[in-house]
């Protein structure tokens, strides 16, 4: 199985590789028949991949290896080993048979051996023709983990062919198969990710490197991508290591976009994609890319996307109000490398989306309800910068700015009222490969800005008209982080991973002159031993540490004298423990871990303040959070046919308490037991058939309201229920045309139109008196997709 993630030049042209066949040449026969070959002059790395594609084998190297070097290009027929052999003349390098069919390029005097990153858990059946199998590279450009020890058997990557096979159009598509994640929301923009039952906000999202941070409105999402621009998304479940990033409590999730290598073929200088999209509940989606090579090393890719989408139907037939909406995106990307030692990328996104919603876009809307105008927009600008500085050494960069909007007319009580987030920073490492030993160290800043305002002006993309005799209102935050991350191959079975980092945390009220601040170290220590071929044993313990960061931009306005940070806040401080086993040979792959999360001083706005001087939103240390579970993954490849499924199991607790969504809104949730199984078939390159189904146990008797007890709001907790559900989804591809000149897919999200409301949802509380309208949005019934994709 291939795990692909790559960036930079050197692995350039990897992404468009088409659905692999599923009897691709991989015997020693087929390796000794000669077939034509066409690869122009250029990298190295792109040289590689080219003749890994067109001779339909794995071919799998260090990026480091072949960082800096150029080739020749290849034109004639040639056995897959003479072409490979002509290739690397002169390079210094060799390719050696991987034992089965594929190949692997080392150093002619070896270097002592790394273990490479463990292969994520993919539900693609088979692996891309031709690509590259690259170790986990950073968001900078440069290869910055190709051993991850902590949290390895838990990572899961999801790459291009998924995300276009599924036709994916929002986060719950997205992570509809990944056993750390669950999304809660139907409704595209309040849509929340859960990792092990963590809030998004818990997480380290970046998009490209840049990091997502802060909540607009507690009642929407924090976390917004267009799945059309992704090249891969990388989830690392639970605390990590060093290189995660701020604030990474919970895990960290990695969007990378692409760019023109992924999509340019061999002696391709330019190219488009036009794609249109048909779904039955509801709306439509249409998008166009075009690509091109600018010179030898340097290429851009440009997108544009609009989806329309009408109020969708639950599985019951009934209409979900304030589900309608309008998105729009762009996106401009240049990059390549330059002088062959310097690589670089510069990219651009913007994502508007506009609807009515109801005042909470996450609970349900009634026939009679009204709803409210509402217009969010995002802004992403990305400079990567890698050096390979040679000896061993790289130096990899990453600055950013992001900004997000929101805007809601609450024309019922305040009228216009905005939300903007607003954060720039960088970050630098080196790495550097001495002996036995691959050390990450690096720095990186980001300063934050969140205000809302009560608008005059319902124009949100220009300069706001506020009124100045009710006010705005402002929070700034800034992070440095100092780190260092060792990848210790010890023996050749045995690899050692310990790593710290340093932050410091800094929060201004601007508007209320007051603040916080606070700074800690965090640890990490993993191994990873290999018992047998195939066979690999981990375990590890991985600390983060979180101050207290920007709030939400609805509820930064308090009454005169009243405080929102509770005295003597001290910061979250996470321990994660894990343990587990993994083996992957002859077309099996199998693992199994156990994971236990405890986060100390939970800082939460509780639903209700206490006494005076605290305001309604008032932020304290509320106790301890626990949660522990196990994750189970099994699969298998044979010819056209896979299969894979996994189970997942964990329970979280805050204070010996039940965690769930509505009581602890930006901390976490409660889901029942889940496994899923997904059926593949590929009997060639151009036709692929998937069937995927996923369950959830029910989740009975969770005792919720302990806080509204305790401030005296009711007597006594409730009960609440999360009724299990099964979901089965159908996927197709067919390429009629035998090239990816013409691609017909067709896919159906819930087969038996199942009426249901996810886990990750609010759940129901509508049983308790008082408390009828605290209840998450229904999931979409049955949904038809139909795309249809023309490159030329």
């Amino acid at each position: 199985m291939v795990s692909i993630s790559m960036r930079g030049a050197a692995l350039a042209a990897i992404a468009s590789a088409s659905l692999a066949a599923a009897g691709a040449p991989a015997t020693a026969q087929a390796a000794q028949a000669s077939r034509a070959f066409d690869i122009p002059a250029g990298s190295l790395g792109s040289a590689l991949a080219r003749l890994g594609r067109q001779a339909g084998t794995v071919v799998s190297v260090d990026p480091a290896l072949v960082r800096g070097k150029h080739s020749a290009g290849l034109r004639g027929d040639f056995t897959t080993p003479a072409a490979l052999a002509r290739m690397l003349a002169s390079t210094g390098l060799s390719a050696r048979s991987d034992g089965r069919g594929g190949y692997r390029i080392i150093a002619q005097t070896p270097a002592p051996r790394l273990a490479p990153r463990p292969a994520a858990t993919r539900a693609a059946p088979t692996p891309l023709a031709g690509a590259i199998d690259a170790p986990m590279e950073s968001d900078t450009g440069g290869a910055d983990e190709q051993i991850v020890v902590v949290g390895a058997l838990t990572d899961v990557e999801i790459d291009r062919e998924q995300i276009e096979f599924r036709q994916a159009n929002d986060l719950g598509d997205l992570f509809r198969q990944v056993p750390s994640v669950a999304v809660g929301g139907s409704v595209g923009i309040a849509q929340k990710i859960y990792v092990r039952g963590l809030e998004d906000n818990m997480l380290n999202v970046t998009v490209d490197g840049a990091p997502q941070r802060g909540t607009l409105f507690h009642h929407i999402g924090r976390v917004s991508i267009e799945p059309e621009l992704l090249a891969t998304v990388d989830v690392k479940a639970g605390a990590g290591e060093a290189t995660s990033g701020f604030g990474a409590i919970g895990g960290a999730i990695r969007f990378r976009t692409r760019d023109a290598d992924d999509l340019l073929k061999p002696g391709q200088s330019i190219g488009a994609i036009a794609k249109a999209g048909w779904f039955s509940n509801d709306g439509y989606k249409l998008s166009a890319t075009v690509f091109g090579r600018l010179t030898e090393d340097l290429g851009i890719i440009a997108s544009c996307a609009h989806v329309d989408r009408d109020n969708m139907k639950d599985g019951g037939g009934e209409t979900l109000y304030g589900t309608a909406a309008t998105q729009k995106l762009g996106f401009v990307k240049l990059g390549g490398t330059l002088g062959g030692r310097h690589r670089f990328s510069a990219s651009y996104e913007q994502r508007n989306e506009q609807a009515s919603f109801g005042q909470r876009p996450n609970w349900p809307v009634l026939a009679s309800d009204p709803l409210f105008p509402a217009k969010a927009k995002r802004q992403t600008a990305i400079l990567n910068y890698g050096l390979d500085a040679g000896e061993g050494v790289d130096i990899e960069a990453t600055g950013y700015w992001t900004r997000s909007r929101f805007v809601q007319d609450r024309y019922d009580r305040w009228g216009l009222y905005g939300a903007a987030i607003r954060s720039y920073g960088f970050d630098i490492r080196g790495r550097f490969r001495q002996g036995r030993h691959d050390i990450v160290a690096g720095a990186e800043y980001r300063d934050d800005r969140v205000e809302s305002r009560y608008l005059e002006d319902a124009s949100i993309w220009g300069p706001w008209a506020w009124d100045p005799a009710i006010g705005r209102f402002v929070e700034t935050g800034t992070v440095l982080g100092l780190y260092i991350q060792d990848h210790w191959r010890i023996a050749d079975p045995l690899t050692l991973s310990v790593g710290a980092r340093y932050d410091a945390y800094d929060l201004t009220q601007v508007t209320y002159a007051d603040g916080t601040d606070s700074d800690g170290i965090s640890v990490n220590a993993g191994l990873r031993y290999e018992l047998a071929d195939g066979l690999t044993l981990h375990a590890s313990f991985a600390q983060a540490f979180r101050g207290k960061e920007i709030g939400d931009a609805f509820t930064l306005e308090k009454r005169p004298g009243r405080i929102a940070l509770a005295p003597g806040l001290r910061p979250e401080r996470v321990d994660n423990y894990e343990a587990g086993a993994a083996f992957n040979r002859d077309g099996f792959r199998a693992s199994a871990v156990y994971y236990d999360m405890v986060i100390d001083d939970v800082i939460l706005d509780q639903i209700g303040n206490g006494p005076a001087p605290q305001a309604p939103n008032y932020y304290e240390n509320i106790g301890k959070f626990k949660a522990n579970g196990i994750e189970l993954r099994a699969g298998y490849s044979h010819g056209p046919f896979s299969i894979d499924a996994y189970f997942n199991h964990y329970r979280s607790r805050i204070n010996g308490h039940p965690v769930e969504g509505y009581e602890h809104i930006g901390l976490g949730t409660s889901v029942g037991d889940n496994w899923n199984l997904t059926l593949g078939y590929r009997p060639s390159d151009t036709l692929g058939f998937e069937a995927s189904v996923t369950h959830y146990n029910d989740l009975n008797d969770i005792e919720v309201l302990h806080r509204n007890v305790e401030i005296g709001w009711i007597p006594t907790t409730q009960l609440v229920d999360k009724p299990g559900y099964t979901v089965v989804d159908l996927f197709g591809r067919w390429q009629p045309l035998g090239s990816d000149r013409l691609t017909l897919l067709a896919g159906v999200y819930n087969l038996f139109d199942r009426r249901y409301r996810a886990h990750s949802s609010v759940a129901d509380y509508s049983g308790i008196p008082d408390y009828e309208g605290v209840v998450g949005v229904r999931e979409p019934g049955r949904d038809i997709r139909l795309t249809v994709s023309v490159r030329f």
